[in-house]
This record gives C-alpha cells, structure tokens and sequence, in this order.
C-alpha cells in the first residue's frame, strides 16, 4: 500500500517539475534589467531614452543648476553670535554699561530717564528696518 502511494505521488510531481522548469526559464528571460542608469537633470534638460530594452534609465529634476544654492536656503537671517558683527557687541557692551549715566534709559543714577525716548525712537526704527527687509525678501 505505501509503495502504490509513494508511486502515485512520484507520477503526480513529474508533471510539476517540468512545469516549475519552464517557469524558470521563462523567467530568467524576463529577469532584472541588466543596466540601471540614474540621472540628474538640471534646468530643461530633457531625460534620454533608454539605449536597449534591458536598461532603465531613471531621472530626477533637481533644480536650476548644480552650482547654485537652493531657493529654500538662500538669504536666511542667522541671530545666533558668531554672526554678530562687532561694532554691534561693541555697542551692546556699551550700552550695558552705561546705566546710570545721562542719556542711557535707567531707574538707576540721577540722568538715567532721560535716554527713554532716545530708545523707544531707536527700537521703532529698527522694527521698521526689519519690516522693509522682510517685505523685500517676499518673491
């Protein structure tokens, strides 16, 4: 009984291994491509055509031109200190260090109101500086 059986299964897998045979050669013709071309356009340059039908060729717009920086970085204000200039420490040293004395905006010494308004012109001229900057930089 268990060799009809084991004869059986061995007629029943003849046909599916040639099956799974030509599965293989049908697929070794329809395999991965044998060249794969990435490409970086720039400008209105225009993707080339793929030479034979075994090479892909893959393209990607990447800008305007390949020396130049991108549009998202180009002009960004830093604040941070190594991009102070020094007359404008220069200044915030003095300013710090005028407290008390006439002109400097300070409860602290007997001249030290009367630098207030000098400050508040001062801040509302900057502010309106940085606006027109701001505005200017809008495309």
């Amino acid at each position: 009984m268990i060799v009809r059986l084991l004869v059986a299964a061995a007629l029943l897998a003849g046909p599916a291994m040639a099956q799974d045979s030509k599965k293989t050669q049908d697929a070794d013709k329809s395999g991965p491509p044998q060249r794969v071309r990435s490409i970086l356009l720039y400008g209105k340059e225009e993707c080339p055509k793929a030479e034979n039908e075994n090479e892909i060729v893959v393209c990607a717009n990447a800008g305007d031109s390949p020396y130049r920086i991108p549009k998202e970085f180009r002009n960004q204000r830093k604040d941070d200190a190594g991009s102070q200039a020094w007359t404008n420490r220069v200044e915030m040293v003095e300013e710090v260090n005028r407290a008390g004395l006439p002109n400097s905006c300070s409860p602290v010494g007997s001249g030290g109101q009367t630098g207030c308004t000098r400050a508040m012109i001062r801040e509302w001229y900057q502010e309106r500086l940085d606006a027109k900057a701001k505005a200017a930089q809008v495309p």
